[in-house]
């Protein structure tokens, strides 16, 4: 790579800042160029919902270096400007604001976008998405003591701010067309539990109702209806609904698109000196044997840096065992593992769910035990690593042993 071509970065999270301190702890020289639709520094999200939502952390906090940071790594800053159009074949990158860039390699972190509500009333005032810092802000200055507060859909966004709200002392109602939160990503039992916890705190939860429409007087909104015709008080609406993977600039370029920006282990995509990581990027696990594509922070962590480290020309194969975390109340979990869509598995608790202090895994038959394709935490820190090791190792274990608690995980020994 020619010194006078520089790299550039489509994307202001936390992939894109990743990638950068990779970049730069190889090669201090090669110019680097960050293109961010937003006018703002390069930020993590989970901070939206967990602690900048609490009002506990500044904004700031979730900036991932000051501004100083990417001047001192002579980093030049595109920000409030978008990415119109990517030319592999030329090697360019049209902006926005119609400038072009001329780059050696280019990291496509542009991250994922928010799925819409369909339904009359949406773009009434006080009806709000979560996706952005501005958005955050907005959510937060709402939640106050006795307001009715709707949040709808029963994902990590949704459940994250109902906790948020009720700490802020909101009256909060969730309305959920499946039968139980987070249904397709940990299922009935657990996501029972989930729904218990939050009745537990005064949440009132509306479960296999859709939303009909949103009504309103003078512009901002006032009701929600649901499905079967219940009219839901509300001054303030929040929408969670799922994201999906922003491509359009991949596919508009003729890129491999499936699920996402299709790349290999070492984060390249079909178009030479293209990558792509973070939310948006389906990639080749090669722990898991499988393409996945995870729209957590920790994917965003590990695999902007492994992206950096493979564009300066590091050897990289990028292959860890998925995992996210939580915070909800006096609640703190982290999952780790891959379940693949459509996989039929068995959940094995190990101790009480109604302690809240528990531990939970999905888990496959295999000879004469199981074998673990994810666990998950309830205030039963310091458990991440073991878990990771089963799922890694794929070993299999004996079902009874792997639910007794006073078994430490890295004693379970494997079974034929």
């Amino acid at each position: 790579m020619s010194t006078s071509d520089p790299i550039v970065i489509v994307g202001g999270g936390l992939a894109a800042a990743r990638a950068i301190e990779a970049i730069r702890e190889s090669d201090q020289d090669v110019p680097v160029v960050l293109v961010g639709k937003e006018n703002r520094l390069p930020y993590d999200r989970p901070p939206l919902s967990k602690g900048v939502m609490l009002g506990n952390d500044p904004e700031e906090s979730a900036f991932s270096h000051p501004r100083e940071w990417y001047d001192d790594n002579h980093v030049e800053l595109r920000l409030g400007v978008a990415a119109d159009r990517l030319d592999p074949a030329t090697r360019t990158l049209t902006l926005s604001d119609g400038s072009q860039l001329a780059y050696g390699s280019l990291l496509l972190a542009t991250g994922s976008g928010l799925r819409k509500l369909d339904v009359p009333g949406t773009d009434l005032a006080d009806v709000f998405y979560l996706r952005s810092m501005t958005d955050s802000a907005k959510i937060r200055a709402r939640l106050v003591p006795g307001s009715d507060v709707v949040i709808i859909g029963a994902g990590w966004i949704g459940l994250e701010v109902a906790a948020a709200a009720r700490h802020h002392g909101a009256e909060v109602t969730i309305v959920e067309p499946q039968s139980a939160p987070l249904l397709g990503v940990v299922g009935e039992q657990v996501g029972s539990w989930f729904a218990d916890l939050h009745r537990s705190h005064g949440v009132t939860l509306r479960l296999g109702e859709g939303v009909e429409r949103l009504e309103g007087e003078d512009g901002r909104v006032t009701t929600v209806v649901t499905s079967s015709g219940e009219r839901l008080p509300a001054d303030t609406v929040v929408i969670g609904v799922g994201i999906r993977p922003n491509t359009r600039l991949a596919e508009d370029a003729g890129l491999e698109v499936d699920n996402g920006i299709v790349v290999d282990e070492a984060l390249r995509t079909s178009a030479d000196g293209v990558f792509a990581a973070g939310d948006v990027a389906n990639w080749f696990n090669p722990t898991l044997g499988t393409h996945v594509r995870v729209e957590h922070w920790a994917n965003a962590h590990d695999g902007g840096y492994a992206a950096g480290q493979s564009i300066v020309g590091k050897e990289v194969h990028y292959g860890p065992v998925p995992f996210f975390y939580s915070d909800q109340y006096d609640i703190g979990l982290e999952y780790a593992g891959y379940v693949p869509r459509g996989t039929d598995t068995e959940v094995v608790f190990r101790g009480d769910p109604a302690s809240n202090e528990f531990m939970t895994f999905w888990v496959v038959p295999e000879g004469d035990g199981v074998r673990v394709l994810a666990g998950m935490h309830v205030n039963v820190w310091d458990t991440m690593d073991a878990v990771q090791e089963l799922v890694r190792n794929r070993t299999v274990v004996d079902r009874e042993r792997l639910a007794d608690k006073e078994i430490p995980l890295d004693q379970l020994d494997s079974v034929s």
